[in-house]
This record gives structure tokens, sequence and C-alpha cells, in this order.
């Protein structure tokens, strides 16, 4: 039954099927958007490998095993992408099964855990910008057998693959691990129907705040 519910996914016209798209005024500043990407992520790149190589050899000396791990992710209109990150859970994390990763998760490691609340595990996913399969900002991208699942409970879900996933996003800098899925939507579809600079530039500063402060981070 599951493998039915990734299969469908797999080339599903979310868009279209769902009857929701991102409203024409911002359908121009997609394209600005996109140069934006480019060029922070560009320079973004450069400035975080030293960083990224520091925290790897961490991830190591805590975690035996590959610093980084390889997922795939659900993208814009539900197109599969891998998504590369610092690995900030142990080896074994997933021994049995993929679960919904929570506040104070066992799972984390020290080291991840300040990983995850600077944001730096997320540092590679640059190269996902680069690419074409993530934006800076955007909804967080999520694994085809969440997306699967928040789908079939959550009316409406599949509206928020109506943009590129991205680094940062509304929901992650409005909350964290305290709010639910269907919280996260909420905040998700409120950026996709207000999609403006001032909008992605009032994220992106909250998100510094979430890395001086660790506040909200997810």
């Amino acid at each position: 039954m599951r493998e039915k519910s990734l299969n469908i996914y797999h080339d599903y016209s979310i868009v279209e099927g769902e009857n929701f798209s991102v409203p024409k005024e911002a359908a121009y500043y997609l394209y600005t958007k996109r140069c934006l990407d480019l060029l922070l992520a560009s320079i973004g790149i450069i400035l975080a490998i030293p960083i990224i190589a520091v925290f790897a050899i961490l991830v190591v000396l805590e975690s035996p095993g590959s610093p980084f791990y390889i997922q795939q992710r659900v993208g814009k209109n539900g197109n599969y992408f891998n998504l590369i990150k610092l690995r900030s859970m142990h080896n074994d994390a997933e021994k049995e099964g993929a679960k919904w990763a929570e506040a104070n998760d066992p799972r984390v490691t020290k080291i991840g855990n300040f990983m995850r609340k600077t944001r730096i595990d997320e540092l590679p996913q640059l190269l996902s910008v680069l690419k074409g399969d993530m934006s800076m900002i955007g909804p967080r991208p999520e694994r085809p057998i969440f997306t699967a699942q928040f789908d079939s409970e959550i009316p409406g879900f599949a509206k928020r693959l109506a943009v590129r996933p991205g680094l940062t996003g509304l929901a992650q800098v409005s909350g964290g691990y305290e709010i639910t899925p269907g919280e996260k939507l909420k905040y998700d579809l409120e950026y996709i129907s207000n999609l403006t600079f001032k909008l992605e530039l009032k994220i992106m500063l909250k998100t510094v705040k979430v890395l001086v402060t660790g506040e909200g981070a997810r």
C-alpha cells in the first residue's frame, strides 16, 4: 500500500490537480527570485565549504560513518530530487523505519543538535539551490513517504508543492518542532499566496535571528 502511494506521487501533477498556483503578481517575481537564488547560493557555497569541512570531521568523531546523508525528497510539482545534508543523527537512527523528527529527538547526536539549531546541517543544500531543485526560501521539502502520508491526512497538503522547496521558510521561522504538519501547511500556503520580495526579506531576517538564537529551528 505504501509503495502504491509513492508511485502515484512520482509524476503527480500537483498544482493542476489541486487547482492551486502562485498568484500572477508573484509569477513575475519568480524570475528575479531565481537570479537571487543563484547569486546567494554561489556566494554561500564558497563561504560554507570550510564550515562544512570542520563539522563533517566533528560528526565522524562523535558518530563514526559518513558525515553526509542523501535522501530523496519531493520538490516542485511533485518531482523527486536528492537532498544532501550533514548527518545530525546516529547511523542507526532509522533501523526501525522512517520516523518524523521531533523536539529533543534521542536519535540526534550532540553535534547534530547544535547543527540543527544553527542550520549548519542544511549548508550542503546550497548545491540543490544551484541545480534548481531548491530555492533559498520556500516550504521545506519532505520525504516521499511523509508527503504521501500528510497528503492523505491533511486536506490541501500537496498545494505547498506549487513552488520550489527552500532552505528556510515562513513555517520554519514561525515555529519549530512544536508545530504540527497542518500548522506548517498554513504558513506555507500563506507564503505562496503572498510571495513577494518584501516577505522573503522578512523571512531571511528572521532566519538570521534563528541562526543566532537557535529558536524555531527545524
